[in-house]
């Protein structure tokens, strides 16, 4: 399986459309052991522009004020990150950011923690992610594999 992306970018030259780029992409990053990030493609405004926006990978993601973010993700299991949760302690990864996500996974399995209870997900499963204190666990012997829409957001008043 591979575990770096490949991400093709349209355009236009002389009114037609053209494709810019085909290339296994280049930011991808390994904050820890197994789990790999590649930050595809950033806007930072609404309606979103036509232009190339290079973003740095980072851990925990940076959706632009009024922007969008698009992230893959490679999780490996828990064993192999040294994750252990304790019973009843918040998962170690918990953690909340203030956007709209739209999350699918493309492949294995993972755990959706959320403060209240948790789920089991696999491949094809879809999370509308709102903005709430959530973490992922992979109890499983193998990666899973999720693509990540984070569109920036906020709460109601």
């Amino acid at each position: 399986m591979r575990t770096i992306p490949r991400r093709i970018v349209t355009g236009l030259r002389d009114g037609k459309s053209i494709i810019v780029q085909d290339e296994i992409v280049s930011n991808v990053t390994e904050h820890f052991p197994g789990l790999i990030i590649s930050d595809i493609w950033s806007t930072d405004s609404t309606p979103a522009k036509f232009e190339e926006k290079v973003i740095e990978n980072t851990a925990f993601p940076n959706t632009p004020k009024n922007g969008s973010y698009f992230r893959y993700v490679q999780i490996p299991p828990d064993k192999d990150l040294g994750v252990i949760a304790l019973e009843g302690e918040p998962h170690p990864l918990m953690h909340q950011t203030d956007t709209l996500d739209y999350i699918i996974i493309i492949s294995g399995e993972i755990y959706l923690i959320v403060d209240e209870e948790e789920t089991l997900l696999h491949a094809g499963d879809i999370v509308i992610q709102r903005g709430t204190n959530h973490a992922w666990s992979n109890r499983s012997d193998s990666p899973c594999i999720q693509l990540a829409i984070l569109l920036d957001a906020k709460k109601a008043e």
